[in-house]
């Protein structure tokens, strides 16, 4: 025994494969003995008291000991592979003859806690037969592999197995047999499998291999808060599952609806039990993921989990009943995170037909809730029209306050998200956001402090005297508002110009420091908004800009700060970065910086440099002579790196031609007449190479220097925004809720 814990020990630490329980609540049944070398014991998998309805007539398997000449051959292989003399063609006729071994004892080694390392490694190194062979000899006990603790690592290591071996042509017919028999076995009795900790995962990678998909995918196993919120506030792209560009390998999609609706039509009467299961949402999230775009699948599925099977969508008589049923089911955690899914996937008829028959009425309600939330926070990121907009705004238009009192501002950053993206109720959104956070009779500089500070504003029971507070966190969701709200033009959202420009320097400077409120001002930055207001709020920081830099969030406000700039306010900014230029230079991001802003140059050439800046500015305003722009030339000259046409449908298309103009300055000298036919030829090598800008030098040479990325769309942490917390912002306040 003594010797076995010690070959598992190894092992474990060889392979890296610690499947150490943290008590309990991983399921580990500590009476279950190890190597063979227990006594009989039931290994069927215990049942809750959810799904305790499991058919009397499956029969219980009891799992057998691995006799001691069995466990030993094996412990002589795992030995063996450990010294590292076997190459791979001997390795490979190892396994094979290995796994021929194993063939009718495949559960008990699978099982086993220490001998299914070594059978995760023979899976890993035979060829496709002796896998195939191995999954097949598994038959109707891979369900209780796959609920094992130490069988679903050995499951998932055959399936992963099989993805390499996709890519021979001749075996995927041998491969497509063996998943279809192990996917007639899982839809037998699925509900098991799917609310077990450990069979939902393997489960959930069986479907990505159907789907083509790897196994190991965030987008299936977990994606995070930040991705998700990114998405549904119009910062980062869809990342669903539909897309084929996504599938790394050959799918097999006739098996993956088999299953996915095999798996519905077997659990029907149990949907109750998937619903409010965590594990189980888990497995329908994935199914859900890899049926989008397939409208279809989806019309027949989303019903059957929504526990709605005897409708027909497409003849227009979804959901006559049942609505309050769902509406409470929103409310649970695991239903919330699976009708979220549902939204992102479901068709345009079916969406229209679940806004006006679901959610109708229901909006404030669910918003109010610390899990229903989220669900409209999904439903408002999904409108495909203005007409949808109108429904939702009819409800939650006139809530704000009370929504930002309860702390669902998400749900508030959602509606401005959706409001930018289908170009309606804009200013009825700035108009209800400002009349939320302002007191009557009250000037518009308070509006930004409130916003960049909502828990600590709402949290306040003397909201008259309110100060802003020094050391605190910037609200993730106030930044993340405040950075939509300058998205849109710039007369829907004056107050709020108004309001960030007449802020106090100390306060400008601290909001500039914090990463969620050094967003905020780049957005103003980037925003329509006039050059004269811009400098205005740049002037601001003048003298601190070597103190920004020093930030790793603040290096990029220097650097849109000195693109929004005239030539005066850039040479006070290169002269506070070349005061701090030696300790700037030793961190991550000053490299790049001092380079981008040839500080060097306006160190040792400041003629030269300050005439670089006039010519830039000669080029940008030829640029808008040659393509239009509805600014006056005066405007332009106030500040030529901060212009933004009003008529101009792609500014970041605009952006880059700046940015070409910029290097193209600084590496050759021509003149103004003959820069813009060399645009293009600069943007097709650029193309070509996919350098970083900070691969240059001043003169043009290339420089192998670290490419400094962009930092993510969030620099504060998402620890708070976990549905199921019942945090409260003040013990003054007890009903208002985190996010």
């Amino acid at each position: 025994m003594a010797e076995e814990d010690r070959l598992y020990k190894q092992g474990k630490k060889k392979k890296g494969m610690d499947r150490k329980a943290k008590g309990e609540c991983l399921g580990f049944d500590k009476n279950k003995k190890v190597s063979g070398l227990a006594t009989d014991a039931d290994v069927r998998p215990k049942t809750s008291f959810k799904h305790r309805y499991a058919s009397e007539s499956q029969p219980i398997i009891v799992r057998k000991q691995v006799d001691p000449d069995t466990a030993k051959y094996f412990s002589e292989i795992w030995n063996l592979f450990e010294s590292k003399e076997v190459d791979l063609d001997e390795r490979a006729v190892i396994c094979g003859n290995a796994l021929e071994e194993a063939r009718g004892k495949e559960f008990e080694l699978a099982t086993d806690y220490i001998l299914s390392h070594t059978l995760q490694a023979l899976l890993e190194g035979c060829d496709v037969d002796h896998l195939c062979g191995f999954l097949r000899g598994c038959g109707k006990v891979f369900p209780l592999i796959a609920m094992d603790r130490s069988g679903s690592h050995v499951a998932e290591t055959a399936l992963k197995s099989l993805v390499i071996h996709l890519e021979d042509n001749e075996a995927y017919s041998v491969i497509e047999d063996t998943l279809s028999m192990i996917c007639k076995v899982v839809v037998v009795n699925p509900v098991d499998i799917m609310c077990n900790r450990y069979g939902s995962h393997v489960l959930r990678s069986l479907l990505c291999l159907l789907g083509g998909l790897p196994l190991d995918s965030p987008e299936f196993h977990g994606r995070k808060p930040s991705s998700i919120l990114a998405e549904r506030l119009n910062l980062g792209a869809s990342r669903l599952a539909g897309n084929d560009s996504r599938h790394l390998h050959r799918e097999f999609p006739t098996l993956l609806k088999f299953v996915v609706s095999e798996m519905l039509k077997c659990t029907k009467n149990d949907v109750k039990i998937l619903q409010l299961d965590q594990y189980s949402s888990l497995v329908l999230q994935t199914a859900l993921k890899l049926l989008a775009k397939h409208d279809q699948e989806l019309f027949h599925v989303i019903p059957n989990i929504l526990g709605l099977q005897n409708v027909n969508v497409l003849e227009g008589n979804f959901i006559e009943t049942g609505v309050n049923a769902i509406v409470e089911l929103m409310k649970e955690t695991a239903f919330s995170h699976l009708m979220e899914v549902i939204l992102d996937v479901t068709p345009d008829s079916l969406y229209d037909e679940m806004l006006g028959k679901v959610f109708r009425n229901s909006l404030f309600e669910l918003s109010s809730h610390h899990c229903g939330n989220f669900v409209v926070q999904a439903l408002v990121s999904r409108a495909r029209d203005p007409d949808q907009m109108d429904l939702i705004w009819e409800e939650l238009g006139s809530r704000f306050s009370d929504l930002l009192e309860m702390g669902r501002s998400g749900v508030i950053a959602s509606l401005f998200a959706a409001s930018q993206r289908l170009h309606t109720h804009e200013q009825k959104c700035c108009e209800a956001l400002t009349a939320a956070i302002r007191l009557p009779n009250e000037g518009p500089g308070c509006i930004i402090p409130r916003i960049l500070f909502l828990d600590s504003y709402f949290a306040c029971d003397d909201k008259a005297n309110w100060n802003l507070p020094r050391d605190a966190k910037i609200h993730v969701m106030g930044s993340l508002i405040l950075q939509a709200i300058f998205r849109f033009q710039s007369e829907f959202v004056q107050p709020y110009i108004t309001s960030l420009t007449s802020m106090e320097v100390e306060h400008v400077i601290e909001v500039a420091k914090d990463g969620g409120g050094a967003r905020v001002i780049e957005a103003f930055l980037d925003s329509n908004t006039s050059a004269k207001l811009k400098r205005r709020l740049i002037m601001k920081l003048r003298g601190h800009f070597g103190e920004l830099a020093m930030h790793s969030s603040g290096s990029f406000t220097v650097e849109k700060c000195f693109a929004a700039s005239n030539a005066s306010l850039r040479e006070d900014i290169a002269s506070d970065l070349l005061a701090v230029k030696l300790e700037l230079s030793k961190t991550k991001q000053g490299p790049y910086l001092l380079r981008r802003l040839d500080i060097d140059g306006y160190a040792n050439r400041p003629d030269q440099w300050r005439s670089k800046q006039v010519s830039k500015e000669s080029a940008y305003n030829e640029f808008c002579d040659t393509f239009g722009s509805s600014e006056p030339k005066s405007s332009r000259k106030e500040s030529f790196l901060a212009y933004s046409s009003k008529n101009t449908s792609h500014p970041k298309e605009v952006n880059k031609i700046r940015e070409e103009i910029d290097y193209h300055l600084a590496s050759q000298k021509y003149g103004k007449h003959g820069m813009l036919d060399k645009v293009a030829t600069t943007k097709n090598k650029k193309m070509k190479n996919k350098k970083s800008h900070a691969g240059y030098d001043i003169n043009g040479a290339s420089k192998k220097v670290p490419c400094v990325s962009r930092r993510p769309f969030l620099s504060v942490d998402l620890k708070g925004m976990k549905r199921g917390r019942d945090d409260r912002s003040s013990k003054a306040s007890a009903k208002k809720l985190k996010l």
